[in-house]
């Protein structure tokens, strides 16, 4: 009778094989770069610090980092993931000469950033129209999300200091491109901030914004087809007062905080002013309702501010707060968008909790810390989460549809990237050979033929 050694099978290690790839689906990053041009765009926009003689482009020593944090890496370090795989992803820099290429663009300041982000708002541009139905304006309106984000640091690094939270670290304010239900979404703005910077900071709201503005199609940049939408740390005078400037004309949709004359004037409403408020699908949202506020809760306020708040039973063992009335827990938001129901209103704003998805994937990418010491070197690193978040975000949507249109970038990461292929050469062209026994083999090729089905840039 044969022993049970074990619930799996007994392999044997080797050293020295050879013509297999690993993360080659990699290649799908790799190919999204190719057709949205982002690669010429970035060494374009730093070529100016490109060295004589210099053996590696600035710009494709910035997108292998890039790459390698949108596989998962989260130092420098690890662009040798990319180093090992020269057949996928060419010959990438030894790891002094990507520090020395962040280190000097670092030492650029403003025109780096500038640079950069110029680069990746014309690829942007590109992409959603390459993307057709699929781009997040496709409904003729943006969404932009702004949310801030704890980093914490176990070091002594340049700007980090306690956080309201009783941690340490710093308190980056960044921004998302909402793609909806169908979709997941990209960053368009992200400001480094020290830990103890404030939430309600309404400068800082403004320069995020201006940030992710500059990252729109022109044709975005003002106007109602724009939506700012906040937590209730954007419900400053100052920042809506901004975002309502005559010539400016932005769709905005604030959270406020319940003061006391929103408490009062919530008690006073009339049970007819109370709307059911509604879900996605249409249904009713059970125990939750809407009403708009007027009156003397609103001078102060820009012209044509709507306030809408929303009263709803709190889940069990939720604490209420001394602002709440009648055991039910208060919301309120201000929004200048006219001729739509206050339920739907309600809802839309409700939907800014996806922004939470987004910084959810953001520290899978590379924000769970800030590698680097000096606050210029970190926000270069910004940056470059930023490119690997556009490229896990544009590689959807340009190529995948169904259910992984919708995954986000751990599952891409174990589904589709980690695949490994054989390398075959014939005919002096390299082939990679997925297995057919891989569960998503067939959903990396597919998306490897709409990818190829792209106009080549230029």
């Amino acid at each position: 009778m044969k022993q049970r050694i074990g619930s799996y099978p007994r392999v044997r290690i080797e050293g020295g094989g050879r013509a297999v790839v690993s993360q080659a689906g990699g290649v799908l990053l790799v190919e999204t770069v190719r057709k949205s041009g982002l690669d010429t765009a970035i060494s374009a926009g730093l070529a100016p610090w490109r060295r004589p003689r210099a053996v590696h482009d600035p710009g494709k020593i910035l997108l292998d980092v890039a790459l390698a944090v949108a596989l998962g890496g989260d130092c420098l370090a690890d662009v040798a993931m990319l180093r090992a795989e020269p057949a996928v992803f060419g010959p990438v820099a030894s790891d002094p000469t990507v520090s020395r290429l962040i280190d000097k663009p670092a030492g650029g300041g403003h025109k780096t950033l500038t640079a950069i982000r110029t680069a990746r708002a014309e690829v942007r541009e590109r992409v959603w129209k390459l993307a057709g139905a699929s781009s997040p304006d496709a409904g003729g309106q943006v969404i932009v999300d702004l949310d801030g984000v704890l980093v914490l640091a176990h070091s002594e690094k340049q700007d980090a200091a306690a956080t309201w939270k009783k941690s340490y670290g710093h308190h980056p304010l960044m921004g998302f491109v909402d793609h909806g239900l169908g979709g997941t979404g990209e960053p368009v703005a992200a400001l480094l901030r020290p830990g103890n910077a404030g939430s309600n900071t309404a400068a800082d709201h403004i320069t995020a914004t201006q940030l992710a503005l500059a990252q729109l199609p022109k044709r975005h940049r003002r106007g109602r087809s724009t939506l700012i939408r906040t937590d209730s740390a954007g419900g400053t005078h100052e920042f809506v007062a901004w975002l309502a400037k005559r010539g400016r004309w932005l769709s905005y949709s604030v959270g406020m905080t319940i003061t006391d004359a929103i408490h009062q004037a919530v008690l006073k409403a009339p049970a007819s002013a109370w709307t059911p408020a509604v879900e996605s699908g249409g249904e009713l949202r059970d125990g939750a309702w809407t009403a708009e506020l007027d009156g003397d809760v609103l001078k102060g306020w820009p012209r044509g501010m709507r306030l809408i708040v929303r009263k709803e039973r709190p889940h069990p063992g939720a604490q209420l707060r001394f602002t709440d009335a009648d055991g039910l827990r208060l919301t309120a938001f201000a929004t200048n968008t006219t001729d739509v129901p206050i339920a739907a209103l309600e809802l839309r704003h409700r939907q800014r909790a996806r922004a939470e998805d987004r910084i959810r994937n953001a520290r899978a990418t590379g924000l769970r810390n800030l590698p680097l010491h000096d606050t210029a070197q970190n926000q270069i690193w910004l940056e470059i989460v930023q490119l690997a978040l556009d490229l896990l975000a544009w590689l959807p949507m340009l190529a995948l549809t169904g259910k992984p249109r919708l995954w986000e970038p751990r599952r891409l990461r174990l589904r589709l990237f980690s695949a490994a292929a054989q390398l075959v050469t014939t005919a002096r062209r390299r082939h990679l050979r997925f297995t057919h026994h891989w569960p998503w083999t067939d959903v990396i090729t597919d998306a490897i033929q709409r990818l190829d089905a792209l106009p080549n840039p230029g």
